[in-house]
């Protein structure tokens, strides 16, 4: 096989699979993994795939967001255990910040009727919000994305910035060892990086369905995050790679 039509091979196959490891690419290409290494190299500084932890994953281009149903309806069980985990660690009086995924609307759903100021891009986060008396609702504002039910946009943005908060609790689409967290809508992802700038603790909440995934725009990497809350299936070659990095991951029991 020549190197271009290993090339070819190499990104056909990451994009028929959506990710796959240098040893399996080395078995495939009757190449050492050494070459394979490069290969993924040229390939991601060419813009034809994006290299992760151990392997090379597909390049996933900007999608329109799912419907919040659909996402409402996916990984119902992990995203509730996460998010329960979630709510011990918010305190009387904190100022949280919560985007607009459909954990943190778990995570609503369960907190206290206790003294707390919560910001939110979330109209589902604030109308669940309304009946416990002792919270305090802040809105961001902005433009309204029907599938959603946020916001987002300048305004949305603006408005964050001039506020500070103790914690933020955001979700992702994709959890990529080297790249951190990221989006498939640019217009979260940018939302999601002024939570993530105005928060003393930034909490990532994210079930296994998220991991090896690099999505279209990065919210933030890993120097900002202070905490991953996941389930059990979680890859471990990530959570204690994670953990070595000094983010603390709490990883649920079944």
């Amino acid at each position: 096989m020549l190197v271009a039509e290993r090339y070819q091979y190499i990104v056909r196959i990451v994009n028929e699979k959506g990710s796959i490891r240098v040893a399996e690419l080395s078995q495939l290409c009757r190449v050492t993994e050494e070459t394979i290494r490069r290969d993924l190299d040229r390939l991601e500084n060419e813009g034809r795939l994006l290299r992760s932890y151990g392997g090379a994953i597909r390049i996933q281009p900007q999608t329109p967001e799912t419907s919040y149903v659909l996402r409402e309806s996916a990984y119902v069980s992990e995203k509730q255990n996460i998010s329960t985990e979630a709510v011990k660690l918010v305190e009387p009086n904190d100022r949280i910040v919560l985007d607009a995924s459909t954990t943190t609307w778990h995570l609503a759903a369960q907190l206290p009727d206790i003294p707390l100021t919560v910001l939110t891009n979330s109209l589902n986060v604030a109308y669940v919000l309304r009946e416990k008396k002792n919270i305090i609702v802040i809105s961001t504002g902005g433009t309204l994305v029907p599938n959603s039910l946020s916001f987002v946009g300048p305004l949305a943005e603006q408005s964050l910035e001039e506020y500070h908060v103790d914690k933020a609790f955001i979700s992702c689409k994709g959890v990529h060892m080297e790249r951190g967290i990221s989006e498939s809508n640019e217009l979260q992802a940018r939302v999601k990086r002024k939570m993530v700038g105005m928060a003393d603790q930034v909490y990532v909440l994210a079930d296994y369905s998220k991991f090896n995934m690099q999505a279209f725009t990065t919210i933030t990497g890993w120097d900002r995050i202070d905490h991953l809350i996941t389930d059990i299936q979680a890859p471990a070659e990530y959570v204690q790679q994670l953990r070595r990095r000094s983010i603390n991951v709490i990883q649920l029991p079944n």
